[in-house]
């Protein structure tokens, strides 16, 4: 008997490129995960594009007066979505609103996120700028953890990217967003299959999935 692949709430605002990668990599029927739905708040975001394109449910929610946050109530509209549809896990994948209260409460534990930096170093927008603007000689990208601190929580994986002497920001992102795509998908495969655990603040798992990367 094939066992029950864990279900997936996965929060988008852009292009959705690191959601299409998700989309993609549960389509094979020996990955532990689905996608259970799309929550957005942006309604025309690509995102939103490529769910219907793959008949995932889409909730658009409300984003707030101030850069950064959602309207009230739409955390708690968030977590109405996520158990509606049965997530397990959620996935901040490009999403662009800080999450403060509901969520976290609800998913404790059990929402992860990717950032375009080897974190600690670079937290919030325009890490690539950053890395660039810093001279630093590699940069990457990290899944994470999410708690209530920005880009703060604990690690779970992380890949490097050499910084070119002709890059731009476009060009070390487009680079740094493969990698995202790939580490994205791994970590979503040891969290369903049970094989991470926090101990403080590091990631305990699988070694040899982890020196895979």
């Amino acid at each position: 008997m094939t066992p029950e692949r864990a279900k997936l709430a996965v929060l988008a605002s852009g292009r959705g490129s690191n959601f299409e990668a998700i989309v993609r990599r549960c389509q094979d029927r020996d990955f532990p995960a689905q996608v259970a739905c799309l929550v957005t708040d942006n309604a025309h975001a690509g995102a939103v594009a490529i769910a219907h394109a793959n008949g995932i449910v889409v909730e658009t929610v409300t984003g707030g007066p101030r850069r950064g946050r959602l309207a009230p109530g739409a955390e708690r509209r968030i977590v109405d979505v996520c158990r509606h549809a049965g997530a397990q896990w959620v996935v901040l994948a490009g999403f662009m609103r800080i999450l403060r209260t509901d969520v976290l409460d609800a998913y404790r534990g059990r929402i992860i996120n990717v950032h375009p930096s080897l974190l600690p170093a670079f937290p919030g927008l325009h890490a690539q700028r950053q890395a660039l603007e810093y001279g630093v000689r590699v940069a990457g990208c990290t899944v994470h953890f999410v708690d209530r601190s920005v880009d703060g929580g604990p690690i779970i994986l992380q890949a490097a990217v050499p910084v070119r002497d002709d890059d731009d920001e476009e060009s070390l992102s487009s680079r740094i967003r493969k990698e995202e795509h790939r580490i994205l998908c791994k970590s979503i495969e040891l969290l369903a299959y049970g094989r991470l655990r926090l101990d403080g603040r590091r990631t305990k798992g699988s070694d040899e999935e982890k020196s895979s990367e």
